[in-house]
Order: C-alpha cells, then structure tokens, then sequence
C-alpha cells in the first residue's frame, strides 16, 4: 500500500509560503485587522458541494472539489466498527500539518480486533517527503513499514493536510480513501477497515485555534467490491461518510514522538514553504500562538509534557 508515491499533488502544494505578508513599513511591527483580513481574503473559496448532487462521475469536473460528509445514519447504514485514537498521535499528526504551507501526509499504525470490531490507531507516521517526490517515496515507505514491523503494529489508516482549506474530503482523496480502504482489505475478502483522517490548521473557518481535525470512511458504490472492478472506474463516486471516533488521552508524551517531531523539524528547516512562526495568524495570535494552543488541544495527563514541548517550539524559532 503506497499513499505517498500515488498521492496526486493536491493544490494545496502551491499555496502561499506565509500567512501575513507584511510590506517593508510594517513588517517589524504587529500587522493591523487590514494585513489579516488581505491574508484571509487569500485563503482560497473551496465550497463543499453536498453529495447527491454529484450525480454520475464526470472527467470536466474539478477533482480538488470538496465535498461534503454523510451521516451513516442518512445512508441508511450503521458503522461497521468502532474507533479509537490515542491523543500522541493527533499531537504528532497536528504539529506536521503545522509546520508547511503544502500539504503533507502520513501513515496510522496500530491494531483491528475482529472479535471487537474495534480499530485502535496508536501512532502516527509522518511521510518526510514532498507528496511530488516519487524518488524518496518508496524509502520512506519502507523505513515506515520496518518501523511498524518493529513496533508490532498494522498499517490502519493514513492523514493528510488541508493547510488553509476545509478538513473535507475532495473528489480525488474520496477516490484514493476507497483504493486504500481496498488494498488494506487485500484479496480474500476479509473485512479490515483503514481510516482516512484530513488537518485543516490554518483554515479561517477553523473555531478558535485549534486545528479541525476530520476522521472519514467512504461507502463504496454497490458495484465495487474488488481492485479489479475499481481499476474499471464505476459510473458513481464512493459516499464520503463521517467516522465516529473515542479519543483517548495518553498518560505522557512519549520518546517516539518527541524524536519524530525533531525530525520533522530538521527536514523542514530549510524548506521555501516553511510556515514563518513569528507572523500573525490573526490581529492579536502568531503562527506560534496558533500551533501552541492546537496542540494543548491533546495534552497527555503528565503536565511535564509542556516543558519538554517548549524545547520543540524553540527549535522552531531558531528555523527562520
């Protein structure tokens, strides 16, 4: 199962590098509400389209269109397992998606009890890589792949990035969610679940500063059961359904994390599309203020955690 490697490049990839582009009289000082509000008028207008009015699929259409989830209940469905999501790895998946105006993506690890029916995500594996990079997908898929090996974890899902849009799905990662729902459930048939999740952190419609953070499935049409049949591209697009998920606090903030972060840090040191942490997401909260208080959102019980977060924010003052 390869996301990065088939993961088109979503437009996304050629947003602006910064949020507040400041002119030279201002850009020492604290922009004003007219700097922001220019910035937010940049945010691209994706509007959501509903479903049903998709009809049949259409080559014209935009594949970047989002598209708004379903209810199980509204398609006459139950959900067919039950979620839960360790708080380390919404704080690893958060503070990637922060870091770059692209978009990103990454792997889920963790376990599917079929006696349960209970899909227990334990670790995120963020993609060190440009989604455009096919050269370096496949190695950094395979050290992903050791490391989940080594952890004696399944692949269970994958997340990626909306940096300034709405954490919905479009109609190309709606079509990627059912290769990869497909491909995890392999040739026999046998039911395993993978779950797609999509960050929006920096959109302006988000409530407050935290990220939205958006856990999805798609129903596929009726006609498609196998690779094989959805290789031959049905007439009808796959139903993008909300998943209901338990999330669940870690006591700590473990090693495996903390090292993963400062990777990421490394690797985005030098990157043109780093997000620049002392500009101003809004009139009164910095880009730092903004990725502090999304990631407090999924604080471990141990408030030692604060602490040793505050060496990671330092590190990304010292990356500008």
């Amino acid at each position: 199962m390869s996301l990065v490697s088939e993961e088109d490049d979503d437009e996304d990839e050629e947003e602006g590098k910064t949020a507040v582009q400041p002119d030279e009289k201002t850009k020492n000082n604290k922009p004003g509400l007219n700097d922001v509000m220019v910035s937010r008028r940049t945010d691209r207008e994706r509007i959501p389209v509903r479903y049903c009015t998709l009809g049949t699929r259409d080559a014209t259409r935009d594949p970047h269109t989002l598209v708004e989830l379903s209810a199980f209940s509204a398609i006459n469905r139950f959900q067919p397992f039950n979620v839960a999501v360790s708080s380390n790895v919404l704080l690893l998946m958060d503070f990637h998606c922060h870091l770059t105006t692209s978009e990103v993506v990454g792997y889920l690890g963790g376990r599917w009890d079929t006696n349960t029916q209970l899909l227990t995500v334990l670790r995120a594996f963020p993609c060190r890589t440009r989604l455009a990079d096919r050269d370096s997908a496949s190695a950094v898929e395979e050290e992903i792949c050791q490391n989940l090996f080594m952890r004696g974890l399944s692949l269970v899902g994958w997340y990626h990035s909306h940096p300034r849009g709405p954490a919905l799905p479009s109609l190309q990662d709606i079509d990627s969610q059912m290769d990869h729902q497909l491909r995890l459930q392999g040739s026999n048939n046998g039911f395993q679940p993978c779950l797609g999740i999509i960050c929006g952190p920096y959109y302006h419609g988000n409530q407050g500063v935290a990220s939205t953070i958006t856990p999805f499935w798609v129903v596929p049409p009726p006609e498609v059961r196998t690779l094989k049949e959805l290789k031959q591209r049905p007439n009808d697009y796959g139903i993008p359904v909300a998943v209901e998920v338990t999330y669940v606090q870690d006591n700590f903030l473990t090693s495996d994390v903390l090292n993963e972060m400062m990777l990421l840090v490394d690797y985005y040191r030098a990157a043109p599309d780093l997000v620049q942490f002392s500009q101003y997401w809004c009139p009164d909260t910095t880009m730092m203020d903004k990725i502090k208080g999304s990631l407090s959102c999924h604080a471990p019980k141990d408030q030692a955690y604060s602490q040793i977060l505050e060496h990671v924010y330092s590190q990304l003052c010292n990356m500008h």
